[in-house]
């Protein structure tokens, strides 16, 4: 990055700040400039006792099946194997905490706040390094000791904690520069402690350990002193509050810790509802961040209730909320929209390999909240769920109907109207689903450009679909692939030509100003169905028409229709405006092969063993070609997780918009 565009970029997040927030950030530079001294030692601490243990029998209680992967994820471990972000690791048995095997290149140390961690050249890629120092992994190995009782666990989790220690003194190095990492890391010590309960080591691990309270100590701290503001306050500062708010539960050893947990909690009441629409879907209109903040809250309400403290009702009714949203928008597979950013980023980690993420968090939803008779199915088991449910005290059973007044149940939380049926349109997050015979699930994007003034974490995908039929990506959304280090990369996977909608003249619907800040917004307006969502079949949305306006002086508007009794899908793009160039994108998932003849494709796949076809009729407008794995410039790609990519078809047409007044797109399934 040059001096020049570091500048510019300044410039442009600057732009997207509020008074208070540039008054804030202000404020924390100053602040780091003082820090620069030798930090000051944690308050001296006598009789300090850790009473947050997991109710008896819990352990018990956990599936055999989700205890037996959960170990062997732990042997896994043990031997010094993981995998980050697509890159495999032997080094964990003894880890070097600065150290990016992707790149090969190691952090450099020094003052926190002046490490440049955005520059791969300089420090790698941060979130190879930042990763393995959630210690996420070291909650696994908890858990492990937790079930088997056997005590090497216990010693690595303890080996490696003394290691991270020594090697991060507070505000030395890379570790000690993002909150979200901090916070995070926290909440895992809270659970690490939790899991050692009754292993000899635990208390001279941690409480009767000057060097680990003076970290916890720190931690809470630098939480206190730079919470992420205004443009920032995103997942990252639920994070930042889960963690500490955990902490101050669980370790409240300290004079600042009555404090530090008021602060939290409400720091974590008042962004969990700005983080969150009133329909429970998440407002960074990404699917992966609603699955990390749902964990997160459950996490510190689990603390919460543990420590006997009492929180405002508005946080179970948005965990619940969440919950019920997540059940609504999944496909047959439990599997949610592959919408805007994702980094593979989880709140809690207890489980191990082919652990189902979203049916973990259903099952725990039906524990805390309780299921309603349209949820899907749930048949997976978890260590997370029984461990989180022991602790969190269950919801008030909910009227299904649709009374406004809340009443209380029991005492525990007010009882509040749920939907009675299965939601399809989410009219404030503009997420409407469709859903037809022979299990055809088709996600239509109407909602808003993201969250808050740099939304940071949105794709430049107004009016995109997706469409999976028994749970297979056929139109897919490629997902996200990275965030450093990579610009061209970062920029394909966000863009408009990278998501299955209509790009004009060669240029995004909204305007970036670098990875995480749009500068401009396409506005987004949902006409069909209304809010009410009266448009039905068989108990679901049929019909969905929305428009923006992020080609200037063009107006963008597509209908999407699911044809009554049958199993064909109808996308009709229409433009209002001058005559401009258009490309209309339709990303296959990788588990498609096409086959193109002029404006028809032939798609094939196997599922379950069986082959399945798929008729895909084109505009016959638009010059009409197949692209796969092409990386100058990139188009034809597949990312199923983050640092991971594949390459997929990816059909796209070419002409212009006044070759037809409007482009009509057919997919028919064939039995």
């Amino acid at each position: 990055m040059t001096v020049s565009t570091t500048a510019g970029w300044y410039l442009r997040r600057l732009s997207r700040m509020g008074p208070l927030e540039v008054a804030g950030r202000a404020g924390d530079t100053l602040r780091r400039r003082r820090w620069r001294a030798e930090p000051p030692a944690a308050p001296s601490v006598t009789g300090a006792r850790f009473t947050a243990a997991l109710p008896a029998g819990t352990v018990a209680a956990i599936p055999p099946d989700a205890a037996k992967r959960l170990v062997a994820e732990a042997d896994r471990l043990m031997d010094g194997h993981a995998e980050f972000f697509g890159v495999a690791r032997d080094d964990l048995a003894d880890p070097d905490w600065w150290y990016d095997p992707k790149t090969g290149r190691r952090a450099p140390g020094g003052y926190a706040f002046d490490v440049p961690y955005r520059s791969e050249d300089t420090a790698g890629d941060i979130k190879q390094i930042w990763e393995p120092s959630r210690h996420q992994y070291l909650t696994v190995l908890a858990a492990a000791y937790a079930i088997t009782g056997n005590e090497r666990y216990a010693e690595r989790v303890a080996g490696h904690l003394r290691s991270w220690w020594a090697a991060n003194p507070p505000l030395h190095g890379v570790h000690w520069i993002s909150g979200i990492e901090l916070g995070i890391r926290l909440l895992s010590w809270v659970w690490i402690r939790r899991l050692l309960d009754g292993w000899p080591g635990a208390a001279p691990l941690f409480e009767d350990n000057p060097v680990a309270r003076n970290q916890i100590w720190h931690h809470q701290r630098w939480l206190a002193a730079f919470p992420s503001r205004g443009s920032s306050a995103n997942n990252h500062i639920v994070a930042e509050a889960a963690g500490q708010f955990a902490a101050a539960c669980a370790f409240g050893w300290f004079p600042s810790s009555a404090r530090w947990r008021t602060d939290a909690l409400r720091s974590l009441d008042r962004h969990l509802r700005a983080n969150t629409f009133l329909s429970g879907l998440n407002r960074e209109l990404a699917s992966e961040y609603h699955g990390l903040v749902l964990e997160l809250g459950l996490a510190a309400l689990a603390e919460a209730d543990a420590a006997d403290v009492p929180v405002p009702a508005t946080v179970r009714l948005v965990l619940l909320r969440m919950t019920d949203a997540l059940a609504a928008v999944v496909d047959d597979r439990l599997r949610p929209p592959r919408q805007g950013d994702a980094d593979d980023g989880h709140g809690l980690v207890v489980d191990g390999a082919g652990t189902d993420r979203w049916a973990s968090l259903l099952a725990t939803g039906d524990a805390v909240f309780g299921r309603l008779d349209w949820w899907p199915t749930v048949t997976g088991t978890d260590v997370r769920t029984p461990l989180l449910a022991a602790l969190i005290r269950p919801y008030a059973k909910a009227r299904p109907n649709h009374e406004d007044e809340p009443s209380t149940h029991n005492g525990t939380a007010p009882a509040v109207a749920r939907p009675a049926a299965r939601p399809a349109h989410f009219a404030d997050a503009g997420l409407t689903v469709l859903r037809g015979p022979a299990k055809i699930w088709a996600r239509c994007d109407g909602g808003p450009h993201g969250f808050l003034s740099i939304a940071a974490h949105a794709h430049a995908d107004a009016l995109s679909v997706e469409v999976r039929h028994d749970g297979v990506d056929v139109l897919a959304d490629p997902g996200t692939y990275c965030y450093h280090g990579q610009p061209e990369w970062r920029q394909y996977f966000r863009s408009t030509l990278g998501h299955n909608t209509l790009e004009l003249d060669g240029a995004d619907q909204s305007v970036s100003g670098g990875p995480f800040l749009w500068t401009r917004h396409a506005r987004t307006r949902v006409l069909d169905p209304d809010t009410s969502g009266a448009r039905t079949s068989d108990g679901g949305v049929s019909h969905w028409c929305a428009e923006h306006d992020g080609y200037q002086g063009s107006v963008h508007r597509r209908r999407v229709e699911l044809v009554a009794d049958t199993t064909e899908l109808r996308v009709v793009d229409e433009v209002r405006g001058p005559r401009r160039a258009a490309r209309l994108a339709f990303h296959l998932g990788p588990a498609i092969t096409a086959d193109l003849t002029g404006d028809r494709a032939v798609l094939t796949w196997t599922c379950d063993g069986e082959n399945r076809t798929a008729v895909l009729d084109l505009p016959g407008e638009l010059n009409w070609r197949a692209h796969r794995g092409e990386s100058d410039p990139p188009l034809g790609w597949y990312s199923a997780g983050f640092g991971r990519k594949e390459p997929a078809t990816t059909l796209v047409g070419t002409g212009f918009t006044d070759s037809a007044g409007r482009f009509t797109t057919v997919l028919a399934f064939r039995d």
